[in-house]
């Protein structure tokens, strides 16, 4: 069938995807703005670039602007008249040296002379560069008077001809520099506010004829996709109203017509679907039906009938009337009128009844006590869940053991969980055996070797309840088998059973 199914839909050709159209329409939105967006970014990294360059050299201008004069003045006239000389001058926290103010101001100036591209800007920064030059020249020339010494008014004039008008020429320089670096900042925001005015134009015009086209392109994607989803929906309903013979119609060019005919098939296969889940509901109801049977033993059932004739002939008439009933009431609880689910009381009275009449036959190796706290009798369990543990007690363990055994079954609840347990003090297993039997009752019953009534047991709880509950199996050669059930506390009655 699958194949079939690739074949039919491999041969559908598809003129139209849905794919494709939405590709088409997605693109023809968003092509433009993004290539807007791009040259929006583009520029705005560049003038962030060239903005970030200004500030930086307008900052490194007015560091200077406001201290370099002042700084330099003071430190040659003190050099001049003799406060301090070129040797320990870098010692006097107040004062810097001026060969070091000078190439600390020369390099600054050299790295903006090389990133800036303003032609007046750049004028000044050679002026300032030159005039450096002769500062420093100039700071030469009262070195050399200074060690030839006895030249103080010849350093003096030095001071006022030559070094206080340059240094004030330096600061003048850099002033213009910062001046024509404020005008370029003015340009650069200018220029910006018009490429955002541009950019605003462009886009709402944009918009506007990206608006049309999408209108126009949605109204011929929903005359094409909306109205064969529409037909396709209707034919769904149909279904699920239970027409079978309804089938959508493959009248269009895209996945639509696939999906439909997908559809087609699906309505075709339902009846096969529902007749295979009715074969399979069939099947779980054969299963129980084997426990059943398997409860229903003709041996168990021969054997009580030949011991109630043997009661009879031994004129234990009273006796047998006991087993009568009690055989009775085994069979009523097994039936139950067709009901999964019974109480924990009804479920205690099967058990009382079975081992009442199987203790008439091994009354001299079985004794039994049923400690079930009543508080728990009104909870719900499925049915013949007890049974075949106890069945299992006394085929495997007591009867094998050649000495008289017991069989404890016990019941309680604990938070929301109910504990159910049977021991019994019989053979007993190994741990080899103990790892099989547990392999065994974790499979689904039909795939088991035997255990089936544990397995059976064990699965329905699953079933019923979920993984987190089930059936716990220990045991010690020699010691005997304690089989531990989890139910959960339960009073509701179980929606399978209306």
């Amino acid at each position: 069938m699958e194949s079939r199914s690739e074949d039919r839909y491999g041969k559908y050709h598809i003129k139209f995807p849905i794919r494709n159209k939405i590709l088409i329409l997605s693109a023809a939105t968003a092509l433009p703005f993004v290539i807007l967006v791009i040259y929006l970014l583009i520029s705005m990294a560049q003038y962030s670039k060239t903005y970030d360059e200004l500030v930086a050299g307008m900052t490194v201008a007015n560091n200077y602007n406001l201290n370099f004069k002042e700084e330099m003045d003071e430190s040659l006239y003190k050099l001049v008249v003799g406060y301090v000389t070129f040797d320990n001058i870098s010692e006097d926290e107040t004062l810097k040296d001026p060969y070091a103010m000078i190439g600390e101001l020369r390099s600054e100036f050299t790295k903006l002379m090389d990133s800036t591209t303003e032609t007046e800007s750049r004028f000044w920064l050679q002026s300032l560069l030159r005039n450096i030059d002769t500062l420093e020249d100039r700071v030469d020339d009262i070195r050399r008077s200074l060690e030839v010494g006895e030249q103080y008014d010849q350093n003096i004039e030095e001071l006022d001809n030559n070094i206080y008008i340059l240094t004030e020429l330096i600061q003048d320089d850099i002033q213009y520099f910062i001046y024509y670096q404020t005008r370029s900042m003015e340009h650069v925001s200018a220029t910006l506010n018009q490429q955002v005015n541009r950019f605003i134009v462009v886009c709402s015009i944009l918009i506007i004829i990206l608006l049309a086209a999408v209108t126009v392109m949605t109204l011929f994607l929903s005359s094409g996709i909306l109205r064969p989803i529409r037909k396709l929906y209707d034919a769904t309903m149909q279904v699920a109203e239970g027409d079978f013979e309804t089938r959508a119609p493959v009248d269009s060019n895209d996945e639509i017509a696939v999906l439909a005919l997908g559809f087609n098939d699906m309505a075709e296969n339902m009846q096969g679907l529902i007749r295979k889940i009715k074969e399979d509901e069939g099947k779980m109801r054969r299963a129980d039906l084997r426990l059943l049977q398997e409860q229903i033993n003709p041996h168990f059932l021969y054997n009580t009938l030949d011991t109630i004739v043997w009661l009879i002939e031994s004129n234990e008439t009273e006796q047998a009337v006991d087993m009568v009933v009690t055989l009775s009431n085994f069979f009523r609880i097994v039936l139950s009128k067709g009901k999964e689910f019974i109480t924990i009381r009804e479920e205690t009275e099967h058990i009382q009844s079975y081992l009442e009449i199987q203790q008439v036959r091994y009354h001299d190796i079985m004794e039994y006590d049923i400690r079930i706290d009543e508080a728990i009798y009104d909870y719900r369990i499925p049915k013949l869940t007890l049974q075949p543990i106890v069945e299992n007690a006394l085929y495997h363990g007591i009867k094998y053991k050649r000495a008289k055994g017991f069989i404890h079954v016990n019941g309680e609840r604990d938070g929301d969980k109910i504990y159910l347990t049977v021991q019994d003090d019989g053979v007993g297993m190994d741990e080899e055996e103990l790892v099989q039997i547990r392999e065994e009752i974790s499979r689904p019953c039909k795939e088991t070797e035997k255990g089936f009534g544990l397995a059976n047991v064990n699965e329905r709880i699953r079933m019923y309840y979920g993984s987190e509950y089930g059936m716990s199996i220990e045991s010690e050669k020699g010691r005997g088998t304690i089989v531990e059930l989890v139910i959960p506390a339960d009073r509701k009655e179980k929606e399978n059973e209306a």
